[in-house]
């Protein structure tokens, strides 16, 4: 079984489907402690590290974790977004410092495992002109590593949403030849929202104001604020009637037959609004769970709005599994060539 170490954990998105490829966590670190709640109550047997990371990216990590420089298959995580402060010419791991980035590349660099999986937002590509992800980059090159990167939507590998991430692929230089990464191929069905929530387990959800109810009832499935009488629409929009672009975010109501909009951290925000196709009411916790594809026995911690986050801070649980089956694929490469060159 291939050994993996998880930064920024999360609710377990990533984790589970690194998990259902074949790996055995050996520690999650999340600062969160709602969303460490929900690791360890769904998972006892997980080593989930409810800390700063900057309190343990300093210490022996080989001591920490029992294992020698070298021996770990997979670190996996996605820091949140930072801009650098570019101290230096050369772009090197302390222009990173003050970042969490900064602690994933200290991993990085102490660990040295044979592969690693940096996941984040599409967002990251331009970020301050494309200088953080450059940045990053140079970090990952100087650590000993070489790198293979790809935008993945979400809904071409069995998630019912368009959710868009940037996939960070790194095998350490040494093995390089030994093995290679494959991104994973789309998958042939797309999934919409008609195949999740029929039959979708109750869960906690928060519900619309009753003014804010009745609108949405004039609102078709598939529909926005142009799809309603207009005078109705601009009482409703307020400022953002006279705002430049289509705006279609505002007062959308889903439709079955189409995949979710990119699950967010709070179930009702004016700009993005993603009214339930049959009801007038945001999707429950339940519903986003769905959407990014957490078993319906994944339970999580803490009050609604905390829940929500976590749903919506995950990476779905499908698209994990098809990017790391192939991280397991590219050991499994590494293994055999491995036991050819010791039978020569």
């Amino acid at each position: 079984m291939y050994t993996s170490i998880e930064l920024f954990a999360g609710a377990g998105g990533l984790a589970l489907g690194v998990e259902k490829a074949g790996f055995n966590t050996l520690g999650l670190i999340e600062f969160d402690k709602d969303a460490a709640d929900t690791l360890k109550k769904n998972r006892p047997n997980w080593n989930v590290i409810n800390d700063d990371i900057a309190n343990i990216s300093c210490l022996d990590l080989e001591k920490y974790f029992s294992i020698k420089k070298g021996e770990l298959d997979l670190l996996s995580g996605g820091a949140p977004c930072q801009a650098f402060s570019y101290a230096g010419k050369r772009l090197g791991l302390e222009d990173a410092r003050g970042t969490l980035f900064y602690h994933y590349a200290l991993f990085l660099e102490k660990l040295q495992p044979k592969m690693f999986l940096f996941e984040n937002v599409r967002g990251l590509l331009t970020h301050d002109h494309g200088k953080t992800y450059s940045t990053m980059l140079d970090i990952f090159t100087r650590s000993g590593y070489t790198i293979d990167k790809q935008v993945l939507n979400a809904w071409n590998y069995g998630v019912p949403q368009k959710r868009e991430r940037l996939i960070t692929i790194g095998i350490r230089n040494d093995l390089v030849g030994k093995t290679e990464y494959r991104f994973p191929k789309a998958h042939s069905y797309k999934p919409v929202l008609r195949d999740v929530l029929l039959d979708c387990p109750d869960g906690p959800g928060v519900p619309y104001g009753e003014k804010k109810r009745k609108i949405f009832e004039l609102v078709p499935a598939g529909g926005y604020w142009r799809d309603i009488d207009p005078a109705i629409a601009k009482e409703y929009m307020k400022s953002c009637w006279d705002m430049e672009g289509g705006r279609t975010g505002i007062l959308r109501r889903m439709s079955l037959d189409e995949p979710s909009l990119t699950v967010l951290t709070s179930p009702s925000q004016k700009q993005t609004e993603r009214c339930h196709p049959l009801e007038a009411r945001p999707f429950t916790v339940r519903e986003n769970a769905r959407c990014q594809t957490f078993p319906d026995d994944w339970e999580f911690c803490g009050n609604v709005s905390a829940q929500y986050k976590q749903v919506g801070n995950a990476v779905p649980v499908n698209l994990a599994y098809d990017i790391a089956k192939e991280i397991a694929n590219s050991l499994n490469m590494l293994a055999e060539n491995q036991k050819v060159k010791e039978a020569m």
